[in-house]
């Protein structure tokens, strides 16, 4: 099964580096429970300074067409005094082009 690897920045408002990092620590069980059952794998994020960089590994691939779950909106708007984001609360995402990749298992797959 094929893997889509997807990454982004976020942004910080500075002054809550540790909050973000608690509300992180404490997610919401439904929170993983819809992620896993939206096909994502491995979800990291990374922070420096106040620069974000999410990482996330899943089975398939986005579809532009899904709207956020309820769960996924109270999170956003929770999140949101934290961090950049839109008058929705939806977070200010900078796709990322990925550049190179490797991964022992795709040279057996190919």
């Amino acid at each position: 099964m094929p893997t889509h690897r997807i990454a982004w920045m976020m942004r910080l408002k500075p002054g809550n580096e540790a909050l973000y990092k608690q509300r992180h620590d404490e997610i919401w069980p439904e929170m993983l429970a819809e992620m896993q059952a939206g096909g994502i794998r491995t979800f990291s994020i990374y922070r420096h300074g106040l620069d974000l960089f999410a990482y996330m590994e899943r089975t398939n691939p986005p579809d532009p067409a899904d709207k956020p779950s309820a769960t996924a909106w109270r999170w956003w708007e929770m999140m949101a005094p934290l961090m950049d984001t839109h008058p929705d609360f939806s977070p200010v995402q900078y796709p990322l082009e990925e550049m190179f990749h490797f991964s022992p298992r795709s040279i057996a797959e190919d």
